[in-house]
């Protein structure tokens, strides 16, 4: 992850105590600052549950506008792949 300070906001932020020494646990073991931890913290968030979190948004956006599949369609996915063998072997006893 690029280390650059273009586009760069200061923020202000409280964190318990032993968040910020696990933190600085980590920046110590990897002999960066606590600020390169933190931020490839933020990313990983961002690309994790954040990028669901939008995706949900997203999701529930398109509903909003009427860009749904109708409910029918959705049950006969649904029972479709109910129905399909999932290649698992019943365990024998």
């Amino acid at each position: 992850m690029p280390d650059d300070q273009r586009g760069t906001s200061h923020v202000s932020l409280r964190v318990p105590d032993d968040v910020i020494e696990a933190f600085d646990e980590l920046a110590k073991v990897l002999d960066r600052p606590r600020s390169w931890v933190l931020l490839r913290a933020l990313r990983r968030y961002l690309e994790d549950e954040g990028a669901e979190i939008a995706a949900d948004a997203e999701s529930l956006a398109q509903l909003d506008r009427g860009e749904g599949a109708p409910f029918a369609t959705i049950i006969d996915e649904v029972e479709q792949i109910i129905r399909k063998p999932s290649g698992k072997r019943p365990r024998k006893r």
